[in-house]
């Protein structure tokens, strides 16, 4: 397998990525825009989600196609930041035309990051309606990961989190794309170890390279939560996007979005709790020109899992260290 020139989402012709973050805040936004269009899709597998427009995305539903999608921080105040987003495709002129009216079509997800030593006390309004409007007017085919965006203030159980994104060349005729907050209440390294749960899937030294620990440590089976001492039902969530090149319909970016969350599986232990909100968006821009076979859709679903688990390890591996920090970022700790 090979990535794509930026090993990053934007490696998928039709998608811009953008990032918001406040540091005194120790949260942010990250958008994604689909010019033009791209036809959308959503599993959730988590027990604990926090969504907007996600309803529309249904496969039986009319809307083919998004304008964008909002990945934030926040929890439930996060949501505000698709507004921010519509008004800036707005003043763009982007939306979904009704009548002499263009709405902005803008599905968001949110993870849980209040408890992370940032300052909360921001008055009466949360302030991510205008950080997802800063992101959104951000967006651009590079952009920075890790302590970045979404993944500003994400944490894991061992480390901190953070914003991630992968990309893989699939044959001659395809790529997909992944973007992830990894926030999530399990661990994405092995046991007390440095190593990730995805280094079966890592190309080159995107992570580190440091491969699977050998021996594989005794404490593999030793479950890694965080805050395990509190009432965790709402405070993580690994929220993510799957993308790809290739012409889908709804019900087949959807299969995409499901394949996609073996990634998280692969990536993180455990996942998919009843106290995650694990999600994925799947986004299918038809910039290839070209509608799979069978077979190369087989290649597209096995590819989003593992292109998913890159994502969510580059995401840990690339955080930075800060004096706030609850958890060591991957940098600082010792092997």
């Amino acid at each position: 397998m090979k990535t794509g020139p930026r090993n990053l989402i934007t490696d998928v012709a039709g998608l811009l990525v953008g990032n918001a973050s406040d540091r005194t805040l120790n949260s942010g936004v990250t958008a994604i825009v689909c010019d033009p269009p791209a036809t959308a899709a959503v599993q959730v597998l988590g027990g604990a989600p926090g969504t907007r427009e996600t309803d529309l995305l249904e496969p039986h539903n009319t809307v083919e196609t998004v304008n964008g999608i909002i990945l934030s921080g926040g929890s439930a105040f996060g949501l505000d930041a698709a507004s921010g987003a519509q008004a800036c495709l707005r003043q763009q002129g982007k939306g979904f035309e009704v009548g002499p009216h263009r709405i902005p079509l803008v599905p968001a997800a949110i993870l849980f990051d209040l408890i992370n030593g940032g300052d909360k006390d921001w008055g009466r309004y949360p302030p991510y309606r205008e950080l997802g409007y800063q992101a959104t007017a951000a967006a651009a085919e590079h952009f920075d990961i890790g302590t970045a965006g979404a993944g500003t203030g994400a944490l894991t159980a061992t480390f901190k989190g953070g914003l991630g994104s992968a990309s893989t060349l699939i044959g001659e005729h395809f790529t997909i794309g992944a973007l992830v907050g990894a926030n999530p209440m399990g661990s994405a390294t092995i046991g007390a170890t440095r190593h990730f749960w995805a280094a079966p899937f890592e190309i080159g030294d995107e992570f580190g390279g440091l491969g699977m620990p050998s021996p594989l440590p005794t404490d593999t089976s030793d479950l890694k939560i965080k805050f395990r001492d509190m009432n965790r039902g709402v405070s993580n969530t690994t929220i993510a996007v799957i993308a790809t090149d290739a012409s889908l319909t709804k019900a087949e970016a959807k299969r995409l979005a499901i394949a996609a969350h073996a990634g998280f599986a692969r990536a993180i232990w455990p996942s998919h709790t009843p106290f995650d909100g694990d999600l994925v968006f799947a986004l299918a821009t038809g910039a290839s020109g070209r509608k799979p076979t069978h077979d190369e859709f087989l290649d597209l679903c096995a590819a989003a899992a593992s292109t998913m688990s890159r994502a969510i390890a580059r995401g840990v591996y690339e955080a930075t260290p800060d004096e706030r920090d609850l958890m060591p970022a991957w940098s600082t700790a010792r092997a």
